[in-house]
């Protein structure tokens, strides 16, 4: 299979187990369902997913298996949530998302927020699950890196600092730091947890922390730049909201050209470290899309 293919065929199967997990969840709260399934089934990338899936295949070596497809859906629900948040008024004020009404506006601003309350402890249900992996331990694992990835230290922390970018100048380190926590702990915590479910052992693990580490500033650089000068139409979304709002960015404080040369750098460092596995064909192709894509 072509990887385009691939990632396809994972984005199909992970947005069609998050459906069923959605649709079989007994609750009478359908207005809530219905927004949680509007936040999750708009399309996207699945960036995440495909990182829990191709690393869990590096791990064991071809195989796939359920247990990483529900990893896969966790990390794309605790995603979704974020999004929702980010759209909120007292956020980002986002009118659109991938083409489509953010879900405040979709449905209304109090369920919004319940449904991003509701995927993130679906997330964390998900993993907890035996159905996910029948050892507690890898259970436990698996809880903790999303909890720390999504917390403090984590997106939750890089969002407050992204907040206060907006009033606040951020130097070169200061970005980096904000976006490493904000968009860089999600994917890294993605790869790390197929690591995870797919029984890595230390060494995989270790390459798999390095190369999602300078994939996922990469992938912001990329975002970034999307936002300064790409297609609104084929984002979904308005373009220049950064600069609108007075926003921190790499691309603001090293200009386009030095921004769009770090990201082909840190990718190319992501592949170098896992060029002691010739089978990441996979994970090196997730790693140039991120960088190429136009949306």
């Amino acid at each position: 299979m072509e990887f385009s293919e691939q990632l396809a065929s994972d984005a199909a199967a992970t947005a069609a187990l998050i459906d069923d997990i959605l649709r079989t969840e007994q609750s009478s709260a359908q207005r809530l369902r219905e927004a949680m399934l509007h936040a999750t089934m708009s399309g996207g990338k699945r960036l995440r997913a495909a990182l829990v899936l191709g690393a869990a295949r590096l791990s064991r070596k071809g195989s796939h298996q359920l247990g990483a497809l529900r990893v896969a859906a966790a990390l794309e629900m605790l995603h979704a949530y974020s999004l929702v948040h980010d759209d909120l008024p007292s956020m980002d004020n986002a009118a659109t998302r991938r083409g489509e009404p953010s879900c405040h506006l979709a449905f209304d601003e109090a369920t919004a927020i319940l449904a991003g309350d509701a995927l993130q402890t679906m997330a964390f249900g998900v993993l907890a699950d035996a159905r996910t992996h029948s050892d507690p331990a890898v259970q436990i694992r698996l809880v903790a890196a999303l909890a720390s990835a999504s917390g403090l230290a984590g997106m939750a922390g890089g969002q407050m600092l992204d907040l206060q970018a907006e009033t606040r100048q951020l130097d070169l380190a200061g970005v980096t730091e904000m976006q490493s926590m904000k968009t860089g702990a999600l994917i890294q915590c993605a790869a790390i947890c197929g690591g995870i479910v797919g029984s890595a052992d230390d060494r995989l693990l270790e390459a798999l922390r390095a190369f999602s580490r300078d994939l996922g500033l990469a992938f912001q650089i990329a975002d970034d730049l999307l936002d300064y000068d790409g297609d609104a139409a084929a984002l979904g979304k308005p373009t220049g909201q950064d600069a609108h709002r007075g926003k921190g960015s790499l691309v603001v404080i090293m200009g386009a050209g030095q921004a769009r040369a770090t990201a082909h750098r840190l990718i190319e460092d992501a592949l170098a470290v896992l060029a002691p596995w010739p089978q990441a064909g996979y994970l090196g192709y997730l790693a140039t899309f991120a960088i190429a894509r136009k949306s």
